[in-house]
């Protein structure tokens, strides 16, 4: 099943996406600093997310691990 119909799967999808962002961000400023609007810009949101939110992402993070691994 495709993750835009499986609620938990699109979820995940959605957290990678931000902590990714947020590991380039960290390495990479000025990769995502340059499309701060447009599609691209996207990409430049998700990390501002996982910068901010860090904490409360890295909570989303272990709970999604553990239901993955023993609820699944």
């Amino acid at each position: 099943m495709s993750a835009i119909f499986n609620f938990q799967s699109l979820l995940t999808v959605i957290l990678l996406l931000i902590c990714t962002c947020a590991y380039i961000r960290s390495l990479a400023p000025s990769l995502l600093d340059k499309n701060k609007t447009g599609l691209l810009g996207i990409f430049w949101k998700c990390a501002r997310i996982g910068e901010r939110k860090s904490p409360w992402v890295a909570c989303c993070c272990v709970v999604m691990a553990f239901s993955i691994l023993f609820l699944q």
